[in-house]
């Protein structure tokens, strides 16, 4: 604890909390108007341990660093250290607390205080200096979101657990729907994409898949990294051109499939080509779920189905195990009376092994990750694609190895943390998802489109 003044009996005390990370003028913030809030401010700096097991990832500052740095802003009258959950409930009785406040981003999480004091969501600061965020040595990125539909809404507060990024603003060609999202996430809506990638570093594409190419090209042309939702492009040159001009820009184009950055899926894969269960001889991968069909996936005659919507999950263990170099594809599929696919199969034959992606959003299947060896198996149950358990095993049935990893939240604080490390200079992150791997996804995707081209589907 670092104490600052005695507190007397008749002040209002107030209590929050933070990691306070890569110390900025949105921190310096908060603490000000924690402040003003009453008498007497205790700031509880998170520790590291406890950062992680609530699934902050990479903090950057020790704590010692964290605590000075809350020190120097001279708001806190007094520092304590959070190290672990149901603290603050402890901490409000303990120290006498009036005031509980926290930024509006947790808004309604802490309700359950309010039996022992007010609780106060202070809003989210959404005009922070750009020369304040960047006085570091490690700046903090500012991400501007295009697109403003589910996975956007996911992504946010996925965001807001990575340290060193900061969720900026959001560009939509419709505003209404641009204006709703900023209003609801305290961010920056943009009419004009131009002024939208001045206020960006890092700009995540969450729009229609068709979209994907264009608004990748602008980014690059503008400067920026770019992380894009799956799938990226939807045939083999648009990929292949869009990493060479990324590669000339010196800027780093990440393609958002989450498995392929979760702890749990990279043991599979690193346990699967040990050799525990042989040489590796079929790959079978199912994701499947019941859709509205009134949902883009089932309305879009064009991008839509079940295939360009799940496929690239389904892909990745069949590449990531078995390489970029198959010899063949073959697809069948079972469609509405639109012609979108609702259930798809794909087979991929490789030299010395065979493969099945398995896609369904009108289907329900068992939706299970199954690796085939000459001497074992492992299979995941779903959702593998949310790696956090599966199982090896051998001939003997009652020999059974049994793994486990924890998958947090969404999964999305994964692949935002490669890449920022990636942009800071980490260039070993790329071997989870590289180049070829989505090169040869978008020539998989290209095949099946093409399929449905001559099917009669424009």
């Amino acid at each position: 604890m670092v104490g600052y003044k005695q507190c007397g009996d008749n002040m209002v005390k107030v209590i929050t909390y933070g990691t306070f990370d890569l110390f900025h003028e949105g921190h310096y913030n908060i603490l000000q108007r924690a402040k003003e809030l009453g008498d007497y401010l205790i700031v509880g700096v998170t520790s590291e341990e406890y950062d992680q097991a609530r699934g902050k990832l990479n903090v950057v500052d020790s704590l010692i660093t964290r605590i000075e740095n809350v020190k120097k802003a001279g708001f806190a009258d007094e520092i304590i250290v959070e190290e672990s959950q149901g603290q603050k409930f402890r901490d409000i009785q303990k120290y006498d607390i009036d005031i509980f406040t926290v930024g509006s981003d947790w808004t309604g999480v802490f309700d359950y205080l309010k039996d022992y004091c007010q609780v106060v969501y202070l809003e989210r600061t959404k005009d922070i200096s750009s020369t304040m965020l960047r006085v570091k040595e490690t700046p903090i990125q500012r991400i501007g979101i295009i697109g403003t539909g589910r996975i956007a809404n996911r992504f946010v507060p996925e965001a807001a657990l990575v340290s060193g990024v900061n969720t900026r603003c959001v560009y939509n060609p419709h505003k209404e729907s641009a204006e709703k999202f900023a209003d609801k996430w305290g961010i920056d809506a943009y009419e004009d994409i131009e002024d939208f990638f001045e206020a960006s570093d890092i700009v995540y594409i969450a729009s229609p898949h068709e979209t994907h190419y264009s608004y990748i090209k602008q980014a690059l042309e503008h400067g920026r990294h770019v992380l894009c939702e799956k799938p990226m492009c939807l045939n083999r040159a648009q990929a292949e051109s869009l990493y060479e001009y990324a590669k000339a820009k010196k800027r780093i184009l990440f393609e958002g499939i989450k498995t392929a950055y979760c702890p749990g899926f990279a043991k599979l894969l690193g346990i699967a080509c040990s050799g525990v269960i042989g040489s590796i001889r079929g790959v079978e991968a199912c994701f499947t779920k019941l859709e509205d069909e009134n949902k883009r996936e089932l309305t879009d005659i064009a991008y839509g189905g079940s295939f360009i919507e799940l496929g690239s999950y389904c892909l990745l263990p069949i590449i990531k195990l078995f390489g970029q170099a198959y010899e063949a594809v073959q697809f069948e599929s079972i469609k509405d009376e639109k012609g979108i696919d609702l259930y798809t199969k794909a087979h991929i034959r490789y030299a010395n092994g065979l493969a099945t992606a398995t896609c369904g959003l009108g289907v329900k299947s068992e939706g299970k990750l199954l690796i085939s060896g000459t001497t074992g198996y492992i299979v995941a149950e779903a959702p593998w694609w949310k790696t956090s358990y599966f199982e090896v095993h051998h001939e003997n049935p009652n020999d059974v190895e049994r793994f486990s990893e924890r998958f947090l939240g969404d999964g999305l604080r994964y692949e935002i943390c490669d890449m920022l490390a990636m942009i800071n200079g980490d260039t070993k992150k790329d071997f989870k998802l590289t180049r070829g791997d989505s090169e040869t996804m978008a020539g998989i995707m290209e095949q099946f489109i093409k399929k449905r081209h001559m099917e009669g589907l424009r």
